[in-house]
């Protein structure tokens, strides 16, 4: 095969190049960047989730840019057109593990030649990343900011959650709607056939992937859960806690947008989609699903509870769209980040207009809230 090429600077804003780093922790990674021109910025690092990719940053990465600093967004671990990663589901997966994708993160640190960053900003499935980065290492990871995701703090000891979760799940498929949670559906051998060989084609699967979790979906009206019981978790959206006998693409097909609305979504053209069907095509979903079994399993939990008790001190932000069920599909992490997970928690923003995408819904207003944290870091 030939060798992939950077991402095509005519998907991208004027302003942001791609380029490889080789040898970063077993990987050739694939970045954007806004701000190189000038040498001697501070960095800021952003970290995308699941199913993303660097694009994602696309929309902030030049405000920010523009306001002083090198910033840098990687293809994470199993995703784009970084390379060197495992995409085979009986492969290597304890490279997937999160203290494993913050050594990512630094190891993208010090090939940039940087010592430290001004920030880590992570949203999703990086809002983790970027956590655990600054929980780790604050002395590289300055501050942080976690979108959509929120940090709840370390596995407490003793662990307990095998039992637990077997009884969840147990207990959604034993409600009247029998029922299953997406990620240990995400974990599982079959999701990754079922969303690259769905039969409306990835493209379409992930126009109402995305549509579904926006704010362009009226239905995504969020509230707190009671606790982590069949019950409540099943008042969640289908696009969390899934219909026991259907997949992911089948999920989300009964809600793809009209043609009209597709072309009234200004957030995400249609061009814009191509970069992501096309990469995921290429790739599949596997590499990021990876980072789910990771979760959803007891192999790696034993490593993250030595650090249990301890908190991000580091300055800290935390935003999300208003429309997201993020925020609370995890019941009591968002309390716990703001009572305890983050000792310096400066902000805590739900952006209007905005669901689970928020910084490519709303990228000037996520632009603005980050730049008045990271001028605030001073003080």
């Amino acid at each position: 095969m030939p060798p992939i090429a950077p991402l095509a600077t005519a998907t991208l804003p004027d302003g942001i190049r791609a380029r490889f780093l080789p040898d970063i922790n077993g990987l050739d990674m694939h970045i954007l960047e806004a701000g190189f021109e000038t040498p001697g910025r501070p960095c800021l690092l952003l970290l995308h989730g699941f199913p993303e990719l660097a694009f994602s940053w696309r929309k902030v990465m030049l405000p920010l840019a523009a306001a002083g600093y090198h910033v840098v967004a990687p293809d994470q671990r199993g995703y784009g057109r970084t390379t060197g990663w495992d995409g085979d589901y009986d492969g290597d997966l304890a490279s997937y593990r999160m203290l494993n994708l913050a050594r990512d993160a630094f190891g993208l640190v010090a090939a940039l030649g940087y010592r430290s960053v001004t920030a880590v900003i992570g949203h999703d499935f990086g809002s983790p990343v970027a956590a655990w980065c600054a929980l780790v290492r604050p002395d590289v990871f300055r501050a942080a900011a976690l979108m959509s995701a929120p940090f709840g703090g370390p596995p407490p000891l003793p662990q307990s959650g095998g039992k637990a979760a077997a009884s969840i799940h147990q207990a959604l498929a034993a409600l009247q709607r029998p029922r299953k949670h997406y990620q240990w559906y995400y974990s599982g051998r079959e999701a990754d056939a079922d969303m690259c060989r769905c039969p409306q084609g990835i493209h379409a699967f992930l126009r109402a992937y995305y549509h579904v979790k926006s704010a362009d979906r009226a239905e995504n009206k969020p509230f707190r859960l009671a606790g982590w019981s069949a019950e409540e978790l099943a008042r969640l959206p289908t696009y969390y806690v899934m219909d026991l006998d259907l997949g992911m693409a089948a999920t989300v097909a009964s809600e793809m947008p009209s043609p009209t609305e597709i072309a009234a979504c200004r957030w995400l053209t249609e061009d814009e989609l191509a970069v992501y069907s096309t990469e995921f095509g290429r790739t599949g979903f596997q590499g990021g699903l990876q980072w789910y079994r990771c979760m959803t399993g007891e192999r790696f939990i034993a490593e993250l509870q030595l650090f249990a008790g301890r908190a991000i001190d580091v300055p800290s932000l935390y935003i999300a769209g208003a429309s997201d069920w993020g925020i609370y599909q995890a019941p009591g992490a968002f309390e716990r980040m703001q009572a305890a997970a983050c000792t310096d928690l400066r902000g805590c923003h739900l952006v209007p207009g905005a669901g689970h995408w928020v910084q490519q819904e709303q990228p000037e207003a996520v632009a603005t809230l980050l730049l008045e944290f990271l001028c605030g870091l001073d003080r």
